[in-house]
């Protein structure tokens, strides 16, 4: 895309891009990277999947450019702030320290241009399973991967028949009664924190489900992920707030969906 063509925005927020996996769509995320211009990114948690490194190495050359791509952006003067999650929850260790330009905290308050404040956490503090029985967050994240696995043979027979990408994992997470309660419960969680912080909203990640509604007066925002979704939260010169569909936009080469109408100031 030529200089001309490169999408500008006031701000960037991406989270759960889970670098070291199978399931990580770096190719469509650097196509994302690569056509955005903005002044601020914020790196919403799980970044890097430390977990599942763990258990075994897988770092594609894909997966090194992300990281060469976010690195160059703040070498350019871009303000990186990387707000680590549960799966990247070492680099908390590092809160306050700059790596190659990219700051990281362990969350941040974020105004928009119309002056809006948001609270930014990628909101695994929220998740009581994650905080209260963490072997069952790993047994969780096993049959996660298991369910992602299926994900990419899927889309793989869908290229073939010249189908765009689809989501079998997501799909199946809407349709399950005990996650769908899951997701509400943490919505609510996260709006209360936010409510407690006096802010007018929060944006943050972990449950890979982009969302853009108010929550008792509170504008929850979810900015998705780049497993399932392929989604971002973007910040337009005015303020205004959208969450971009990249998987749709890249499969019709066309601008991309919004999911939920802008929040008004």
């Amino acid at each position: 895309m030529s200089e001309a063509g490169l999408r500008r925005y006031r701000s960037v927020f991406i989270s759960d891009v889970h670098l070291g996996t199978r399931g990580c769509q770096a190719a469509l995320l650097l196509d994302f990277i690569r056509n955005l211009e903005c002044d601020t990114l914020y790196l919403v948690g799980d970044i890097v999947d430390g977990w599942k490194m763990r258990s075994g190495w897988y770092w594609p050359q894909a997966h090194n450019d992300v990281v060469q791509k976010l690195l160059r952006l703040a070498r350019r003067g871009v303000s990186v702030i990387y707000v680590p999650g549960n799966h990247d929850e070492v680099i908390r260790d590092f809160c306050g320290v700059h790596f190659g330009g990219v700051v990281v905290a362990r969350d941040a308050i974020h105004e928009t241009a119309d002056g809006r404040r948001f609270l930014v956490t990628h909101g695994d503090e929220f998740d009581a399973v994650v905080r209260h029985a963490k072997w069952l967050a790993l047994l969780g994240d096993w049959a996660y991967g298991a369910l992602l696995a299926s994900n990419t043979l899927i889309n793989r027979v869908r290229r073939r028949l010249g189908f765009g990408y689809w989501s079998f994992s997501a799909f199946a997470k809407t349709r399950v009664k005990k996650a769908l309660q899951f997701i509400e419960n943490f919505e609510q969680a996260v709006a209360d924190e936010a409510r407690r912080r006096g802010v007018d909203g929060v944006i943050c990640g972990h449950i890979h489900k982009a969302e853009m509604r108010d929550i008792g007066g509170i504008a929850y925002i979810n900015d998705g992920d780049w497993v399932e979704s392929c989604t971002a939260l973007v910040e337009h010169p005015d303020g205004r707030l959208e969450i971009l569909e990249w998987a749709k936009a890249a499969a019709r080469s066309a601008q991309p969906d919004v999911l939920a109408a802008p929040l008004a100031a």
